[in-house]
C-alpha cells in the first residue's frame, strides 16, 4: 500500500516546522560604528554652533543633568545625571544631616591616627546610584548646518562609590527623544524667548 503524497507532504511540513522552532536564536550582533552614528548624531539647519550648544546645554539641564564641562571653542559638553537607587531607610535607618556632618567631621579629624586592632564587620555593599553620563560634540557641518553627536553611558555605583556596571546606551529612541528636545531648544534660542 502506497502512502498518499499529501500525507508525506503534511508529515514533512510538520517535522520541518518543529526543527525550525527548536533552533536556538542566533546571537544578536553588536552594532557597527556607522549604525550607532546614525542615531547618535543630528544636523541642525543653522551655522550658529554657539546657539545650538546653548540649546544642548539647556536640554541637558532640563533633563536633570549636571554640567561637568563645557567648552564652546571645542564644542564639547560632558554632563552627568545621578539617580539614587536606594534610600538610607531601605538599608538600615535614617540619619539626620547633623549626624552625617558629625560623621564626616569625625572621619576628617581621625585621619592619621592608628586604627583599632579589633576586627570590624565589613560594610554591606549594595547598588546605590545610577549615573547617566552624556558626552556631546557640537561642530559646524557644511556652510549652513551644525552637527550634534551625543553618546550616553549608564553606570551603576555601589554605596562605597565603586563601579558595579557600565553600559553604553544603545536604544535609538533615547537619542531620538533627546534630539526632539534639542530641536525645540534651537527654536526657542532662535526666537530669543
Amino acid at each position: 500500500m502506497k502512502t498518499p503524497v499529501w500525507v508525506v507532504a503534511l508529515a514533512a511540513a510538520v517535522l520541518g516546522g518543529c526543527t525550525i522552532v527548536n533552533r536556538p536564536q542566533p546571537p544578536q550582533q553588536e552594532q557597527t560604528q556607522l549604525e550607532r552614528r546614525q542615531y547618535q548624531q543630528r544636523d541642525f539647519d543653522t551655522s550658529d554652533t554657539k546657539l545650538v550648544m546653548k540649546a544642548v546645554l539647556n536640554t541637558l539641564q532640563d533633563d536633570g543633568f549636571s554640567i561637568r564641562f563645557a567648552d564652546a571653542d571645542f564644542g564639547l559638553i560632558t554632563a552627568v545625571k545621578e539617580i539614587m537607587l536606594t534610600t538610607r531607610s531601605q538599608v538600615g535607618g535614617t540619619r539626620s544631616p547633623a549626624e552625617t556632618w558629625a560623621e564626616i567631621f569625625a572621619a576628617a579629624i581621625s585621619r592619621g591616627r592608628s586604627r583599632p586592632t579589633t576586627p570590624q564587620q565589613q560594610p554591606t555593599r549594595y547598588r546605590n546610584i545610577e549615573q547617566i553620563e552624556a558626552t556631546v560634540n557640537v561642530s559646524p557641518f557644511g556652510a549652513r548646518q551644525t552637527r550634534v553627536r551625543v553618546s550616553f553611558v549608564a553606570r551603576v555605583l555601589d554605596n562605597e562609590g565603586a563601579l558595579v556596571e557600565s553600559q553604553p546606551v544603545t536604544d535609538p529612541d533615547v537619542y531620538q527623544q533627546f534630539f526632539l528636545k534639542v530641536d525645540k531648544g534651537v527654536f526657542i534660542e532662535k526666537q530669543k524667548f
